[in-house]
């Protein structure tokens, strides 16, 4: 009869799935908390610059009120076209973090196993 070393299973599983696994999901909690803080920024400002807008909108009396909000009315969607475009280049480069960690991930995990087999097999 053979007597398995569960010390030694136990720290190969670890090393094969566990460990791997573990980093993976940190590295997605991370992103997904980064994600949802860049997109509750996002809605904040876009929720602001509404508000803003709506009470300007509010204090408009006259003729000449009017054609002043909607001379700044310009100026607001430009800068939302700025925001908005900073704001998905901002996700692009979460993403491409992300991306970049998780392929640094697998390239150490497959490392790792291939380690770990090579051991094994001597």
């Amino acid at each position: 009869m053979q007597n398995f070393d569960t010390k030694q299973i136990t720290e190969q599983f670890e090393s094969l799935f566990f460990g791997p696994a573990r980093a993976y999901a940190a590295l997605s909690v991370d992103y997904t908390e980064k994600l949802v803080n860049a997109q509750l920024d996002a809605g904040k400002a876009y929720t602001d610059t509404g508000l803003a807008q709506l009470r300007s909108l509010m204090n408009v009396k006259d003729a000449e009120g009017l054609k002043s909000y909607m001379e700044g009315q310009q100026k607001v969607a430009k800068d939302l076209t700025e925001r908005f475009k900073g704001d998905a280049e901002k996700v692009v480069s979460l993403q491409q973090d992300f991306v970049q960690q998780s392929q640094k991930l697998t390239e150490e995990s497959v490392k790792q196993a291939t380690d770990t087999a090579t051991k094994a097999a001597k």
